[in-house]
């Protein structure tokens, strides 16, 4: 029976957007790895960081003071030559070169696609999901959600306070790309009106959204809320068209990147360090091409062919109490 691999080094990168909770990961990483006697290299920029070889050493006095930092003092960045075969087969040399026994890769989807390209090159590899999306098939949670959901969630308690002063209907576009899950996060805490969702294109009308908005105005509804997810888009011509046929005076408000800032909740705090922890537990073993996983209440780990095939959607009971609370 061959031997298991000693660890010696590792590498950790973050990549894609950046989340709050990131740098608790991070940390998480960093001292986990020190305490089992591992070398710790961190990756500035992702993926691109990592082809330009910007790699340094990092001690536990390195990752003091970040756990509550928003962001990710590694900074990350966008990186279309991972997409090609020759920057993979250069990223894999690159990861021999600095004798990176194992890579930690911190991101969403997108980030996974990269370490399971590099997974099939040789370098051991764990993913750490940490997204605002909540995207992920394989995990209940992925970092940063809890933190860009309250910070949209303030927003839209202070955005309702002014839209009732004025007698306003007020559209809110929130951050998710192609998902739903914040907007429709904020649409049941928020109390919203109406909520646009990706998943649920087939179902909208601009046509009926005005009809409800004339038919609460005649009810005595003197705001009216509605919460847009990014996927759906087009808030300021949206507000245009229906100040236009409701004679309502109509605002839209793109709360953009300020998502993605502030520190971090407790749960994404205590979720990332976890998770970092983990991820080094499953090095340390010996493990590659696994992602870290959050899943029925246990934190888990899966393939990371088996985890990047899987498919996410909302929950069709988040329709069914919103549609039941919004009367």
């Amino acid at each position: 029976m061959a031997s298991q691999k000693i660890i010696r080094t590792i590498g950790v990168l973050t990549s894609g957007g950046d989340a709050p909770g990131m740098n608790a990961a991070i940390r998480a990483v960093v001292r986990s790895a020190i305490s089992k006697g591992i070398r710790v290299r961190g990756i500035r920029k992702g993926y691109q960081g990592l082809l330009d070889q910007e790699i340094i050493d990092l001690t536990a006095r390195d990752v003091s003071d970040t756990i509550q930092r928003g962001g990710t003092f590694l900074q990350t960045a966008r990186c279309e030559e991972m997409r090609t075969e020759e920057g993979q087969q250069r990223a894999a040399a690159i990861c021999k070169k600095y004798d990176l026994d194992g890579l930690v890769v911190i991101g969403g989807d997108g980030s996974f696609a990269g370490a399971q390209k590099l997974a099939d090159l040789g370098v051991n590899t764990i993913g750490i999901p940490g997204t605002i999306d909540l995207d992920i098939a394989c995990t209940d949670y992925t970092i940063g959600f809890d933190s860009a959901v309250n910070t949209a969630m303030q927003a839209i308690d202070k955005i309702r306070d002014t839209s009732t002063s004025h007698e306003r209907c007020s559209i809110i576009e929130v951050m998710g790309r192609s998902a739903g899950f914040i907007a429709m996060w904020c649409g049941i805490a928020n109390g919203a009106e109406h909520v646009l969702l990706p998943e649920d294109q087939e179902g909208f009308s601009v046509k009926q959204l005005i009809a409800d908005i004339e038919e609460a105005r005649l009810h005595g509804k003197k705001n009216y809320i509605i919460v847009n997810a990014e996927g759906i888009g087009g808030s300021m011509e949206l507000a245009k068209k229906i100040e236009k046929a409701t004679g309502m005076e109509t605002r839209a408000t793109v709360l953009g990147h300020m998502q993605r800032g502030g520190s971090p909740t407790t749960r994404d705090r205590v979720v990332a360090s976890t998770m970092g922890a983990l991820a080094v537990d499953l090095l340390a073993k010996g493990a590659s091409q696994r992602i870290v996983a959050y899943k029925d209440g246990h934190y888990v780990d899966y393939d990371i062919n088996e985890a990047l095939a899987m498919k996410k959607t909302l929950p069709e009971y988040y329709f069914e109490v919103f549609r039941e609370l919004a009367i």
